[in-house]
């Protein structure tokens, strides 16, 4: 493995039910990386600065990103981060369920590293967790 340390998973997901199945898909295939959630981009923002009383989120770390969600919404999340110069390197998966092909071009323009629709995931949602952690064990991370 190229890391020396885990990398952290930011899960920003709105929908309680999509975490409670991310975090047992990680248990079932014995993947122990640290999972940090955020309900949405601004808190995601707060965890990844260390702002209002977050603490901050060390590298390396993997952010899975949903696009739909409220206040502030996955594409406006990814604006913010590829704008700061702290953040801009930053690994981002977009985890959701919009297949529209504007979503898809939107945020592949800002570098994400993958785009997963979550109804083509179904049964294989455990093959997509297997795929991110061959994934962070291959890659450098930016540290």
């Amino acid at each position: 493995m190229n890391n020396t340390k885990a990398a952290t998973i930011l899960l920003v997901e709105d929908d309680d039910l999509d975490v409670e199945a991310t975090r047992r898909a990680f248990t079932k295939a014995k993947i122990a990386n640290p999972i940090v959630h955020a309900n949405n981009g601004e808190e995601a923002l707060d965890v990844l600065r260390g702002d209002n009383g977050k603490e901050k989120l060390a590298r390396p770390y993997i952010i899975l990103l949903d696009l739909n969600m409220p206040r502030m919404n996955g594409i406006e999340f990814l604006e913010h981060i590829r704008d700061d110069e702290e953040l801009a390197d930053s690994i981002v998966f977009i985890l959701t369920t919009s297949d529209a092909h504007e979503d898809q071009w939107a945020a592949y323009k800002k570098q994400v590293a993958g785009y997963i629709v979550k109804n083509n995931v179904g049964t294989d949602f455990l093959k997509l967790i297997s795929l991110l952690e061959h994934y962070w064990k291959v890659v450098e991370l930016p540290t």
